[in-house]
């Protein structure tokens, strides 16, 4: 005869098939129920992320980690440059989340506009953009304590699966805002956002550069006539060097309301690929 469970024990059983389960993945290894199957995989991050530190002359000349987040933040890889994770600032990992997962949550499409409101071209605003706007007395001060990163996911073990393609932050929303260079978003054919890439590792700049280069390199960078604050049709969401010194001491002052700081041998940002229709 069978016996009948107590809520609580039922509860109990519920709460440990789901610990024991895991993150349900595909066969491919990619985590269901998100946008991850459609957004490059951890060898091809890895293999762009390598193409574009090599390339990249700017900065310290470090070696580098990379994340890609979709559209909802889901973390889809998370990848670096060296020859183990120790090659690499170790607190890069989890800033090069927290930038994906920024540049993706600030940035949007032609779909934002419906109603007479919204963006008829979208808008891209790269982690870089923020800077300035972040600042007391800027537009956007408070927006980096708004959404803080998830622990929990950002620091989950074993270590030795850090930026592997089991990493632990796949398939877990990372959360975090970041303020300074080295987050973009993606855009898919037809200028569709699809997600974000966030590097870390070197100067604020460097990463930046090193960022666009790798969006270039995955071809999701379609966002030729999207709207943006650079200045810069060809490059919308570029850094934006247009911060003087303030009179009065303090945060310099940017002409536009986004600039961001220049860096130690900050170069070639504005002969970065052209972004494409």
């Amino acid at each position: 005869m069978s016996q009948k469970r107590s809520p609580l024990a039922a509860t109990i059983l519920a709460v440990c098939m789901l610990f024991a389960g895991g993150v349900v993945r595909a066969a491919d290894g990619k985590p269901e129920n998100n946008g991850c199957k459609s957004l490059p995989n951890f060898s091809a991050l890895k293999m762009a992320l390598e193409g574009a530190t090599s390339t990249e002359t700017s900065g310290l000349n470090n070696q580098m980690w990379g994340t890609i987040v979709d559209r909802d933040g889901v973390v889809c890889a998370v990848t670096f440059t060296g020859v183990n994770r120790g090659a690499q600032w170790p607190g890069s990992r989890v800033i090069s989340a927290q930038k994906a997962n920024t540049a993706n949550a600030f940035s949007l499409d032609s779909s934002s506009s419906s109603g007479g409101s919204g963006q008829a071209s979208g808008l891209a605003l790269s982690t870089a953009n923020l800077y300035s706007a972040v600042q007391p007395g800027g537009s956007l001060f408070g927006l980096q304590e708004s959404n803080p990163v998830d622990t929990l996911v950002a620091y989950a073990g074993p270590s030795s699966k850090y930026g592997t393609a089991q990493d632990p932050m796949v398939g877990s929303k990372i959360g975090g805002v970041n303020v300074f260079g080295g987050g973009l978003a993606l855009y898919g054919p037809g200028k569709k956002i699809v997600g974000g890439i966030g590097v870390s590792g070197d100067t604020s700049c460097a990463d930046h550069n090193i960022a666009w280069r790798v969006r270039n390199n995955l071809g999701l960078d379609h966002l030729s006539g999207v709207g943006g604050v650079s200045g810069d049709t060809t490059r919308p969401d570029n850094i934006v060097f247009d911060i003087t010194a303030n009179p009065n001491g303090g945060t310099g002052i940017s002409a536009g309301g986004f600039g961001h700081p220049t860096c130690l041998n900050t170069s070639g940002s504005s002969t970065l690929p052209p972004v494409q229709p």
